[in-house]
């Protein structure tokens, strides 16, 4: 075995969250059997870099079951799951990765799951991308494709793409309609306010909550926070989308104004400095604020240490910061993603919809790669419509369809 991980002896635990989420990921159990049959995948090196838990596990197998050679690490030091990653390795796929690895450890891992010279990749938030254009470039002509799973990392692959340095093709798996409307909504909507709800164990009713950022993530952020009876403000940068946020009844103002008034603080906008040291002088004493977004970058912790006079933890997941005032300011999570980093992500019916687009676009680039160019590649419009087809099935939904006429008339313009 070739895996670097913390403990095997811990494999029959992550086995059973593996199965266990198995049992409710019907489409991904669907297209095992499909994959078990046609291996699609056959002769082929998948590496995957998402985080390491037991939903990506399972779809860590099913390109297995397709045929595919698979190595996996996570893709932040926080989300990985030690049963998991030792139940995989156990089941024979090469792992690189276990909770709380160093920044160097983490490079390690990453670099680890390069070197197995990978045809697909599967990232999630671009540092697999990254490392093949930076220090790893001669793994290039091993490269087919890959797919790309969060906004965080889109944003990275179009900077790339407009600078005409990106050098294979990448699905933006994050842009498909299946994904964004339901991964992003009502998975991030739960998963974030799971994170906060357990590590806090405070209500939420009453409390002003500000919500930085009104993406899709942040419209599934804030609906559940008005379910759950808090007062939401939004900030934005984008004039639109802060019409909207008024519009579906939340208070919108600067941050520098929602600052004195937020008892909790999210963000969510795959931007870097967010919330910063102007912030931290007018906020409340017990604000707790954390991070929905792929990188640690959102909350500018090294202003808040260099403003605090002590630092301590208030509860596991809680860093306190005493201001010279006085004031306490808590991080959960150390400003990493709330959800994974203080709780086990997205639902697995979520997921199930997500990591069926992921092995369907890997199977789309294995057999387009050639003719698709150096560029940020749509999710095709056919395979998002079968994965919501899927779901409709696995909850025996039936829908209507048009009649002949109706195409007809819908397609004429006299």
């Amino acid at each position: 075995m070739r895996s670097s991980i913390r403990d095997i002896n811990m494999a029959d635990s992550g086995k059973q969250k593996i199965e266990w989420v198995r049992k409710n990921m019907p489409i991904l159990r669907s297209l095992e059997n499909e994959f078990s049959e046609t291996k699609p995948f056959s002769g082929v090196r998948v590496s995957i870099s998402v985080h390491l838990e037991a939903k990506t596990a399972y779809m860590a197998k099913v390109f297995a079951a397709g045929g595919a050679e698979v190595s996996v690490t996570g893709s932040n030091p926080l989300s990985t799951q030690d049963d998991i990653a030792a139940a995989l390795a156990s089941d024979g796929l090469d792992v690189y990765a276990w909770y709380g690895a160093t920044k160097e450890e983490y490079e390690e891992h990453i670099n680890l799951v390069l070197g197995y010279k990978p045809n697909i990749i599967i990232d999630d938030g671009g540092d697999l991308v990254h490392l093949l254009h930076t220090s790893r470039t001669e793994l290039l002509p091993h490269i087919m494709g890959g797919c790309e799973e969060t906004t965080t990392g889109i944003i990275r692959l179009k900077a790339m793409e407009s600078e005409g340095v990106l050098k294979f093709p990448m699905v933006a798996v994050n842009n498909a309609y299946c994904k964004y409307l339901f991964d992003n909504r009502y998975g991030t909507g739960q998963s974030v306010w799971d994170g906060i709800n357990r590590t806090t164990n405070l209500i939420v009713a009453g409390k002003d909550v500000v919500v930085i950022g009104y993406g899709w993530c942040g419209k599934g952020i804030a609906m559940r926070a008005k379910g759950m009876g808090a007062n939401v403000i939004v900030c934005e940068i984008d004039a639109i989308k802060a019409a909207e946020a008024i519009m579906d009844g939340f208070k919108v103002m600067p941050m520098k104004e929602a600052a004195k008034h937020g008892d909790i603080f999210i963000t969510v906008t795959g931007c870097n400095r967010v919330i910063h040291s102007d912030h931290y002088k007018v906020m409340k004493d017990g604000a707790i604020l954390c991070n929905a977004g792929h990188f640690d970058v959102e909350i500018c912790l090294p202003e808040l240490e260099a403003m605090a006079v002590e630092k301590k933890e208030q509860r596991k997941n809680i860093m306190g910061y005493r201001m010279e005032d006085g004031r306490w300011i808590n991080i959960l999570a150390e400003g990493r993603l709330v959800n994974l980093a203080a709780g086990d992500g997205h639902p697995a019916e979520i997921m199930d919809m997500s990591f069926a687009l992921q092995t369907l676009s890997a199977e789309y680039m294995v057999k387009n790669y050639s003719k698709l160019g150096n560029r940020v590649v749509d999710v095709p419009d056919e395979i998002d419509k079968r994965v919501a087809n899927m779901k409709l099935n696995s909850w025996g939904i039936k829908i209507d369809e048009l009649t002949e006429e109706q195409i007809k008339y819908l397609g004429s313009w006299n």
